[in-house]
């Protein structure tokens, strides 16, 4: 990110917080499908799945994460969309 200006004169510095993934610092191996509330936090009130960017989670953790949630959808566990 470019440093912006304070009013005087100094540079401002914006530093953001690195997020952690919840399932490494929780040692979970693998993702449960059937295990709706934690699916139901990663995923939007329209139905989509939380990015990493935003979630925190890891590459592999992800990837997990999405196969359980479209397993879930598939099995009807967790809707499509909200409508």
């Amino acid at each position: 990110m470019r440093p912006t200006r304070n009013s005087n004169g100094t540079k401002k510095r914006n530093f953001f917080q690195k997020k952690v993934c919840r399932f490494c610092v929780e040692k979970v191996d693998n993702i449960d499908y059937k295990d709706i509330k934690t699916l139901r936090n990663l995923i939007t009130e329209r139905g989509k799945i939380i990015p990493s960017r935003i979630s925190g989670n890891c590459t592999t953790h992800q990837r997990k994460l999405t196969e359980a949630v479209k397993r879930a959808r598939t099995i009807a566990l967790i809707p499509f969309t909200n409508q």
